[in-house]
């Protein structure tokens, strides 16, 4: 049975890059989507019959529930939901401004919950399908003048390990994706940016924001790589797929860091730690 994969923010970054590897292979179904699929015509060299382009914001209610009913209307089925759509915000956390970081967590988080929440129907239903959510390292560690952006990767964590151990008895299985820098547009257009004017933050927050914005495709990652590690995961080791796939040398570094300290912290105050439940009666 051909699979259907559904992928969101396809115009750039992972998103496109996952959209065209699959549309090349011919062999799986897509659903396309951006806020402007006018954007999405590197597909068509691809197209015969199987990639359905749909025009979708992921805050809005109305359009995911349309991408979802075209899919199904379609392919009749949903196999695969990648949650790549997503922004970035930089500024130090007493900057932020409140109407963007809340516009954020809309696009990070709760997009990416709504798009669950009008797939998981169809998915149990079918006992089967892998939800695939495009997290980060920030979700793991804190960063500076991110602190926010933070928040919501982390609040992606959450919810994925929630949601799977609900739906793994489903036949229905959770993959969180943890890259560090890769050479997309995150840090560039598809990221907001506050310049500090607190001379108490400027020299590193300033310097940062600076240096994502200069250095905008010249990271590390590769997302091509990336996008065929997790094609590769999904298609030939979903039997014992990893709910965590760290991908770079920075965040599989960085992360083994921050589990290290985490552990050394709660062992340091294991005794204090315990002393606070009540004595064995």
């Amino acid at each position: 049975m051909t699979k259907t994969w559904l992928i969101t923010g396809t115009s750039t970054g992972f998103g496109r890059e996952l959209a065209e590897q699959l549309a090349s292979q011919g062999k799986v179904n897509i659903v396309a989507s951006a806020r402007k699929p006018e954007e999405l015509s590197y597909l068509d060299q691809y197209d015969h019959g199987q990639i359905l382009k749909t025009k979708l914001d992921v805050t809005d209610a109305t359009q995911i529930q349309s991408t979802v009913s075209e899919a199904l209307a379609k392919f009749d089925s949903i196999d695969v939901l990648v949650n790549n759509a997503g922004l970035g915000y930089f500024a130090t956390f007493e900057e932020s401004d409140e109407k963007q970081t809340r516009y954020m967590f809309d696009v990070n988080f709760w997009g990416l919950v709504d798009m669950i929440r009008a797939v998981l129907p169809t998915m149990r239903k079918q006992r089967a399908g892998i939800v695939v959510n495009l997290s980060s390292i920030a979700g793991i560690k804190g960063t500076t003048a991110l602190s926010f952006y933070n928040a919501t990767k982390h609040a992606v964590e959450g919810v994925s390990k929630g949601l799977q151990a609900e739906v793994e008895p489903l036949g229905i299985k959770v993959m969180l994706v943890e890259p560090s820098a890769f050479r997309t547009d995150w840090s560039g257009r598809s990221s907001l940016k506050a310049i500090s004017k607190i001379d108490d933050y400027k020299a590193l927050s300033n310097q940062r924001i600076a240096g994502r914005s200069d250095d905008d495709h010249g990271q590390a990652g590769d997302p091509k790589i990336a996008a065929e590690i997790i094609i590769d995961q999904v298609e030939n080791h979903s039997a014992d797929l990893p709910l965590h796939l760290p991908l770079g040398n920075s965040a599989i570094d960085s992360g083994l860091k921050e589990f290290k300290q985490n552990a050394a912290e709660y062992k340091k105050y294991e005794d204090l730690a315990r002393s606070a439940d009540r004595p064995n009666e």
